[in-house]
């Protein structure tokens, strides 16, 4: 396997669940109602923001390797300055619940070998978060400046997901290869979950 292959086989096991975290059931997931809040929809993609951050934050702390630390220390900044630029389009960016990482994060912070880590946050994670840009684009498609910041969310985090990609590529051989499929696709799993627990719970 390489990672294209790698991709490709994470993208059709969870088509469906990708599906999902792509729907309009998102932004009603997200706010908790029918009709969406734009206000509720930022503020929970600033969590996400946020715990994002985090997660990459506590990964570069931890990192052994040189080039993993910067790595993943770059992806943390990222992250940072997308928390920061979301909260720039708040009416309060105050507003919002920073400790709700969620059971995707959780499980990402429970990840401690590095293929693994790659696998999930980079490739699995942004999988997910690429559905979400799209969905909170097409959402804001009316408010050109909104609409423009998760158009270049998206984009960023699409370069984010290459070079998680690439490392693999770099980095895995034999059975590394069966690890980041199965994290990165637990990954998906477990947004698509919490997604349909969201909406169950309404």
């Amino acid at each position: 396997m390489d990672a294209d292959g790698l991709r490709a086989a994470v993208e059709a096991e969870y088509a469906d669940a990708l599906s999902l975290l792509g729907s309009p059931e998102l932004l009603v997931a997200l706010s908790g109602d029918d009709d969406p809040d734009p206000a509720a929809l930022l503020r929970a993609a600033a969590d996400s923001e946020y715990a994002a951050r985090e997660t990459f934050r506590e990964w570069a702390a931890d990192a052994a390797d040189p080039d993993l630390r910067e790595t993943f220390a770059a992806v943390a900044e990222q992250e940072a300055d997308h928390l920061r630029r979301v909260r720039a389009a708040m009416d309060d960016p105050d507003e919002g619940d920073a400790e709700r990482a969620g059971p995707m994060h959780a499980y990402l912070r429970g990840r401690e070998e590095p293929i693994q880590q790659v696998a999930a946050g980079m490739v699995g994670r942004t999988l997910v978060s690429l559905r979400t840009h799209e969905r909170l684009l097409d959402f804001f498609a009316a408010d050109p400046d909104r609409a423009a910041l998760f158009r270049d969310l998206r984009d960023e985090t699409a370069a984010c997901l290459d070079d998680g990609l690439a490392i693999l590529d770099a980095r895995a051989e034999g059975d590394d290869w069966a690890a980041a499929e199965a994290t990165a696709g637990y990954t998906v799993r477990l947004a698509a979950d919490d997604l349909r627990d969201a909406l169950r719970d309404r």
